[in-house]
């Protein structure tokens, strides 16, 4: 079996290698080129490239379209999405002979689109996972090929989670690579109606609001915890990274808890909420430092 693969991330590394390990012939991968302006604490798709000799491209969104002859030429038996963040035009997923495959992060069809690990915390869900999925027109609309989940512990942070759903998804791809190697693509319905669609995050939505609930404040902090941008508050005139919190322990009696807000009793920390509770912050910092 022939695959083209754009991929990226940890996801994309993971899974390209259980694609090889599998005996599937990548002819050539398509990836990005790493943003100067982004936090890369992930693994390299590229690097893996060059590590197997495999052929691997950086084209930018509006190059893809351009493709479309050349992954015609080489004519796959798949075409595989791993974490790859554009989407891909309709007419090249219709270059793969089978079928064109999709890898998501989180159990379809809940957490559709973007940032699906951060957003399932944001929510204070007690699980996720990884999703194969055909590839449509429409964003994680297709029907599901394979599933995995995966526990959300209450103090895990997004980078934490994703280590799980990334595991997860090399488990998903390893189920069904003996399928896939003979042609047979596994399918279930992916019900639409009982999930929901997510955009993107922007680290200006990483914004503590101190009239939510203490639960709502911890799960934004944990859910863009760093090398995500962080959850930040302003306090004595400075913006602070507020990096990690908790909801255990007792709370001391000085600590006023009908002001939401900052407040430092006995040389600790802590965030007051909304719902007359509050948060201990564990670990805060100046956001320019």
């Amino acid at each position: 079996m022939h695959a083209v693969v754009f991929a990226y991330h940890d996801v994309g590394v993971n899974c390209l290698k259980a694609l090889l390990n599998a005996g599937i012939q990548v002819d050539l991968v398509i990836t990005h080129q790493d943003d100067p302006n982004e936090n890369v604490w992930f693994g390299s798709v590229a690097k893996l490239c060059e590590d197997k000799n495999i052929p691997y491209i950086t084209p930018n969104a509006n190059q893809l379209i351009g493709l479309i002859p050349q992954i015609q030429t080489l004519a796959p038996d798949y075409l595989f999405s791993f974490y790859y963040r554009y989407m891909i035009p309709a007419e090249l997923l219709a270059c793969a002979k089978i079928a064109a495959l999709n890898m998501h992060g989180s159990l379809l069809p809940k957490y559709r689109g973007r940032a699906p690990v951060n957003w399932a915390i944001l929510h204070g869900e007690t699980q996720t996972g990884a999703t194969l999925h055909i590839m449509e027109a429409k964003p994680d609309a297709g029907d599901i090929v394979g599933q995995s989940a995966v526990p959300i512990g209450p103090n895990e942070t997004a980078t934490d989670v994703f280590g799980k759903v990334s595991s997860a998804a090399v488990d998903v791809l390893t189920q069904v690579l003996p399928a896939l190697v003979h042609g047979r693509v596994p399918r279930s319905p992916n019900l639409l109606s009982q999930g929901s669609y997510f955009g993107g995050r922007k680290p200006a939505d990483g914004q503590i609001h101190w009239e939510q609930s203490a639960k709502q404040v911890h799960d934004l902090v944990r859910a863009v915890a760093p090398p995500y941008p962080g959850a930040f508050t302003d306090w004595q005139g400075q913006r602070m990274i507020v990096a990690q919190t908790s909801l255990e322990g007792t709370l001391p009696a000085q600590l006023n808890l009908q002001t939401p807000g900052i407040q430092v009793v006995d040389n600790q920390v802590f965030g007051v909420c909304g719902d007359q509770k509050a948060v201990a912050i564990l670990n805060w910092y100046p956001a320019n430092s």
